[in-house]
């Protein structure tokens, strides 16, 4: 089992990272902010302008450490990584399924499949836990809506379809998703819909950069088992996409992310003022509310669940990593079915 390791996120821009005898040193306008042993990391991450030196850039690929740079809002620009891991023998497997109908189509309807019911899920406990009855008979509604959609895909074949299905899945679901905030919090997080880039509302700009830091965590647990990242399943070829890290997020999604967003909000650790208008009509988190998410991000990784398919209790924070090695047996054909992440 892959041991937990921390990620060292870092926010503060103008920072610079170097590594001394085996420690990495953050250091800002020549002052240290923070030193710790480099043998704690299992990947960093880096928002805005941060610079980091050659020595630890070429130790991290070394040693297989992920290092990514985001931009302050967490759009992802680019990855260091040393040399392709795993048996080249796996790649091949993956890249030959990808050629394959039959398979893309079974693991799009699994990748989905599990989606759509993790989403239903939430819903269902958003219900239990809501205030006001309108509220829940709203979810309750939504969550039947799932379970109809999950019920027509198990008999559709054709990738597009399935991702047809996936779209209106997540169009019903993010329509009544604010209805899980708290009344007197509502106005300040309403959401119309799911938009992007850029997010046009706080819950959006939220579910964003929680987003990027998963897609972070997927694509590294892919390239952790030498599975290559860009080629994706579910989320077509798109170069510089790492397309199947994408794919392993979809069923996390509402695990690792949208619940998490739920929580601070209704808890108040993060607030409106901790996410802010641009020029534009665009919402990002201030520097401070961003600490919180991650601080947040990090220690829900640290929650332990049980895992359907290992039949034993495993941090939250390693479900992308053990997802990935399901993915990389059934390409071997050690097993027939790729079996989904489904949080109870």
């Amino acid at each position: 089992m892959r041991q937990l390791l921390n990620t060292l996120y870092v926010t503060t821009e103008g920072s610079y990272l170097h590594l001394e005898r085996d420690n990495v040193r953050v250091e800002v306008e020549r002052e240290l902010r923070l030193q710790l042993p480099l043998h704690h990391l299992g990947a960093v991450v880096c928002f805005g302008e941060v610079m980091m030196s050659p020595a630890l850039m070429a130790r991290c690929a070394e040693d297989g450490r992920s290092i990514a740079f985001l931009s302050r809002t967490g759009r992802f620009r680019c990855r260091v990584e040393g040399p392709t891991s795993g048996n080249v023998l796996l790649r091949r497997a993956q890249h030959r399924a990808l050629d394959d109908p039959e398979k893309v189509a079974n693991l799009c309807r699994a990748l989905v499949g599990g989606k759509v019911q993790n989403c239903r899920q939430s819903l269902l406990r958003g219900s239990r836990d809501a205030e006001k009855e309108a509220d829940g008979l709203a979810l309750r509604e939504a969550a039947g809506d799932l379970a109809r959609a999950l019920h027509h895909l198990e008999k559709r074949d054709d990738p597009d379809t399935i991702r047809g299905y996936e779209g209106e899945a997540a169009h019903r679901y993010f329509q009544v998703f604010d209805r899980m905030v708290r009344p007197e919090d509502r106005a300040d997080f309403a959401m119309k819909g799911r938009t992007r880039r850029p997010p046009r509302d706080r819950m959006n700009a939220l579910l964003s950069f929680l987003y990027s830091l998963l897609a972070h965590d997927c694509a590294a647990a892919a390239e952790g088992v030498g599975l290559d990242a860009q080629m994706g399943f579910l989320h077509t070829l798109r170069p510089g996409r790492p397309g199947l890290g994408l794919d392993l997020m979809e069923e996390l999604r509402p695990v690792l992310a949208d619940r998490l967003a739920l929580t601070l909000i209704n808890r108040r650790q993060v607030t409106a003022k901790g996410l802010v208008e641009r020029e534009g009509g665009s919402f990002e988190l201030t520097d401070e509310a961003r600490k919180e998410v991650i601080v947040a991000y990090q220690t829900r990784k640290q929650e332990e669940v049980q895992h359907p398919a290992l039949q034993e209790k495993i941090p939250l924070g390693l479900v992308p990593h053990v997802q990935a090695r399901v993915l990389a047996r059934w390409l071997r054909g050690e097993i027939e079915e790729y079996v989904p992440f489904l949080y109870r």
